[in-house]
């Protein structure tokens, strides 16, 4: 039942994290999951070494840490996919 949480918590994270970024999305429903989770983990990573503050269950600090890594991954993901070169 763990892993059901898991996957809600991250499609709402995911989800919250694309409706905020101002390029549209391209992962569909299962890139939102995904970005979620993989945000959940980034997030929690980088909130708990440097602020102390991590995803530690479903509460407001763990979806506001899980977006804020979620949108972090966006933009390295953007970094590294933008095929747009200025000659």
């Amino acid at each position: 039942m763990d892993i059901l949480f898991w996957i809600v918590f991250g499609l709402v994270a995911g989800t919250i994290a694309n409706i905020l970024d101002p390029r549209p999305s391209r992962g569909g429903i299962l890139g939102s999951i995904l970005l979620g989770i993989v945000g959940a983990v980034v997030g929690g990573y980088l909130g708990s070494s440097l602020f102390g503050v991590g995803v530690t269950g479903f509460n407001i600090s763990s979806f506001v840490v899980a977006i804020a890594g979620s949108m972090l991954m966006l933009l390295v993901g953007r970094m590294l996919t933008d095929d747009s070169t200025t000659v």
